[in-house]
């Protein structure tokens, strides 16, 4: 079937959202979800009742500028139309960008070749309430040279076990991982910038298991603060063991950039 025919569509859209008040990307029973937020949507745009599928789960808190999901509609819809709808809708923390019709195989999660991150540090004294939802306010002395140095050291494909979650049902590769490759992931680019009152770390890769970006945060910050040297960031990769890496960032600091396709 094409992606544009009598029997319908499949489609493409492009979300950003503040992730504060809500529990997640996952649809859960009794909860406010992101992935719930857009069903609903799309079931009053549409009539359909369809499950949006996103190109990976983003945790309680976390935001998204550039989200994807994937979802068939039977409804003959120009997709101008579609996305004004959808973006009345819903509620204004949640924002489809951009809404198209894609070919028939794409899949949100499958079809993903690479997945940026950011997060943001506040460094000031007084962090402002329009940023207190989407940074970490950390004004501790911080060696930015040495979270520098251990941010490039996990540049390359290598066993992430220390920076995963306890629960790996969880972790998943762009596109899908096979058993054996476990987790096993590439990460393309890791490093460090300032940004006015913002120290922003930015990671690119081809998946991160749950919770990497901030357990990844949560031991750079850990260097920076004199507590293990840089060099150290290899011997915790070896451990492959969550206890050896340092603590989990708070997830209000974490955005997902961007997927590639």
């Amino acid at each position: 079937m094409s992606a544009r025919s009598a029997e319908g569509s499949n489609w493409k859209i492009t979300v950003a959202y503040d992730g504060t008040d809500f529990r997640g990307w996952q649809v859960q029973p009794h909860c406010v979800t992101i992935q719930g937020a857009l069903a609903d949507a799309i079931e009053r745009v549409t009539g359909e009742r369809v499950l949006p599928q996103g190109s990976g789960r983003t945790d309680a808190g976390v935001h998204a500028r550039g989200q994807v999901a994937s979802f068939f509609l039977l409804a003959p819809i120009p997709e101008a139309s579609l996305l004004r709808a959808l973006n009345r809708a819903l509620p204004e923390s949640v924002r489809v960008l951009h809404a198209e019709r894609a070919a028939a195989e794409f899949h949100a999660r499958h079809s993903a070749r690479a997945k940026t991150y950011e997060y943001r540090i506040f460094r000031g004294e007084i962090c402002p309430p329009w940023t207190a939802r989407f940074a970490w306010a950390l004004n501790w002395p911080l060696d930015v040279e040495k979270m520098q140095s251990s941010a490039q050291i996990v540049v390359g494909t290598h066993d992430f076990t220390s920076f995963a979650a306890n629960n790996p049902d969880q972790s998943a590769r762009c596109g899908g991982s096979s058993p054996e490759e476990g987790n096993i992931r590439a990460i393309f680019a890791s490093q460090w910038r300032h940004e006015d009152d913002l120290l922003i770390y930015r990671v690119r890769g081809d998946g991160f298991l749950h919770h990497m970006v901030r357990n990844l945060v949560g031991t750079f910050v850990a260097a920076g603060r004199g507590r293990i040297a840089p060099a150290e960031i290899r011997r915790i990769l070896e451990a492959r063991s969550r206890s050896a890496a340092g603590a989990t960032a708070p997830a209000r600091g974490l955005f997902l950039d961007s997927v590639e396709y």
